[in-house]
């Protein structure tokens, strides 16, 4: 039968590269070990040339115990080749220290990209003569490095994003996708094939409208430009040798 002691240990914050929020825990962490106060404010000591008392030795002997128990909680925390960068470990407020004046600045600079990314991402929109590919490609790198900067982009809003920075030619099937599915559920490349089909479908058509154009001129404009018969003085005779039989493809024959 379970006691009120066996309860789960809380796990040791590993750091991840994001400063702000593995330094919040951490410190959590600490706090709840009655521990913060070494990080904060070190190992007590006492002034030069003062024989400290047998309460005040007892007390640094306590804290410099506890002061172990931290360090090694952050030796537990921090990777190997990070903390191979800290020249001074004497204790846990040393490691703290330089772990924040390593990282702290860094993570301002990372707020900032993330910032400029967001921009980015709300600008986005369909370029002419861009391909439904060459789109999809461009906004998922934006959400890549957004992801590498901390903001977990959900897929509903990456889908919903896309569909609203489609181009006036798309807004056919994009209501026909908005209106069939569920984009609660929809994936990214779920809406990627939808878009492709549409496209290779307006490629063909538009194939097509420009084949029978030319078929046209050919056939119309391209061989003397048949006016018709025409009648009276004032119109021009039609030279019947160099226009079409409407039964066959043959020059008109006598």
């Amino acid at each position: 039968m379970a006691t009120e002691n066996n309860y789960v240990q809380p796990a040791i914050p590993r750091f991840d590269g994001h400063y702000d929020h593995w330094s919040m825990l951490m410190e959590n962490f600490l706090r709840s070990k009655e521990y913060w106060g070494l990080v904060e404010n070190g190992i007590p000591v006492v002034a030069d040339g003062v024989e400290p008392t047998k309460v005040q030795r007892k007390a640094i002997e306590d804290a410099r115990l506890k002061d172990l128990k931290v360090k090694n909680y952050l030796f537990q925390a921090i990777d190997r080749t990070i903390m191979e960068t800290i020249l001074i470990k004497e204790t846990a407020k040393n490691i703290w220290d330089s772990m924040r004046q390593k990282y702290q600045g860094s993570t301002k600079v990372k707020r900032a990209q993330l910032q400029a990314l967001r921009r980015d991402f709300e600008v986005l929109q369909m370029k002419d003569g861009e391909t439904v590919d060459e789109y999809f490609a461009r906004t998922l790198t934006i959400v890549n490095k957004m992801n590498a900067h901390g903001e977990r982009m959900e897929q509903l809003v990456i889908v919903e994003k896309i569909l609203r920075s489609m181009p006036v030619k798309f807004n056919y099937v994009v209501c026909s996708i908005e209106e069939s599915n569920n984009l609660t559920t929809m994936s990214i490349d779920e809406l990627q094939s939808s878009l492709l089909v549409h496209e290779q479908r307006m490629r063909i058509h538009t194939g097509e409208e420009q084949a029978l154009k030319v078929s046209y001129e050919d056939r119309v404009g391209g061989r003397g430009g048949f006016r018709g018969r025409g009648r009276g003085r004032g119109r021009q005779q039609s030279n019947k040798a160099l226009v079409e039989c409407y039964k066959c493809p043959n020059l008109w024959h006598l």
